[in-house]
């Protein structure tokens, strides 16, 4: 008797093991940028995009992607698109990494839940994606915590809101440029590269530049930020391809689930009753909203 092909369920296991490895890994990054509390966060962002389009540089010509590259500037529009995401995501990373040495980690936990959300949001009024009662729903469940913690602490949260939309809209502008994962991320951070450069030169020049200067472990740290940044992002890409979309969108809330675990766990942040509600409205809004997905994708809507 002839066994079965086992390819596709091969390729499918890997594809989870790449999908829990990145969101895993960006569960996980509250404790990489936590351990960089001496260094600004300014400081941390600029080596982030230095050494990850140092990094991401060089193993494109290793792969010998270059070809991909030269071909984006032969077109005004991806080069354009490419730029704004290069903005987008090197404002998501300042924030995000301000926000988790401000000891904000369950603000930012909270933004990535809503990430999914807003990112759907998007679609339907920049791309005409169909609005269903499901989703509808969903962000009337969401949007009523906020309003609760918004109310209840004077203020919106506004580094889960900025952490979400810089997100969603990176998504988009991606989704417009169609480039792979290495070299988009190559790209992004060249755009960004000289004035993280120049930036660092003016803080060392300044006499308050970390790098070198604040131990062998900070400057290990910074310098590991472009692996540190690209490796997640690679698996995601492996994983994204092996897998159908429903299932590795299930899986991204792995990251923000442990980023709230390390904040209340791990730093000490606390979790009030009015956060707790807040958290809840959006992982209840996830709920239906994923539970909307699977009827609508079922009946071929």
């Amino acid at each position: 008797m002839e066994k079965p092909d086992r390819g596709p369920r091969s390729a499918e296991a890997q594809g989870i093991l790449f999908g829990i490895a990145a969101f895993g890994m960006w569960g996980l990054f509250p404790l990489y940028w936590k351990s960089l509390s001496a260094v600004p966060a300014f400081q941390i962002l600029a080596h982030r995009i230095l050494w990850a389009f140092a990094f991401t540089l060089v193993l494109t010509f290793l792969l010998r992607r270059g070809r991909v590259l030269a071909e984006v500037f032969r077109s005004r529009n991806r080069l354009l698109s490419t730029a704004a995401a290069g903005l987008l995501i090197s404002v998501n990373w300042g924030i995000y990494i301000w926000a988790v040495n401000a000891s904000q980690i369950l603000e930012t936990s909270l933004g990535y839940y809503l990430n999914p959300l807003v990112s759907a949001a998007l679609g339907a009024l920049v791309l005409r994606e169909r609005l269903d009662r499901g989703m509808v729903v969903s962000y009337v469940v969401a949007g009523l915590g906020i309003a609760l913690q918004a109310f209840s602490y004077g203020r919106l949260p506004w580094i889960a809101l900025s952490l979400a939309f810089t997100f969603a809209l990176y998504g988009l502008v991606k989704k417009m440029a169609s480039l792979d994962v290495l070299s988009g991320l190559t790209l992004e951070t060249g755009v960004a590269f000289p004035f993280a450069l120049a930036f660092l030169l003016l803080e060392e020049r300044a006499g308050r530049g970390a790098f070198g200067n604040l131990g062998v472990l900070n400057t290990t740290l910074l310098a590991l930020a472009g692996p540190v940044t690209a490796v997640p992002l690679l698996s995601y890409a492996a994983g994204v391809v092996r897998l159908p979309l429903s299932k590795m969108g299930l899986l991204q809330y792995i990251s923000p689930t442990l980023q709230l675990l390390v904040g209340v766990l791990v730093y000490g942040e606390r979790l009030d009753l009015t956060r707790a509600v807040t958290l809840g409205c959006v992982v209840a809004a996830l709920v239906i909203f994923g539970a909307t997905r699977g009827r609508r994708d079922a009946s071929g809507g």
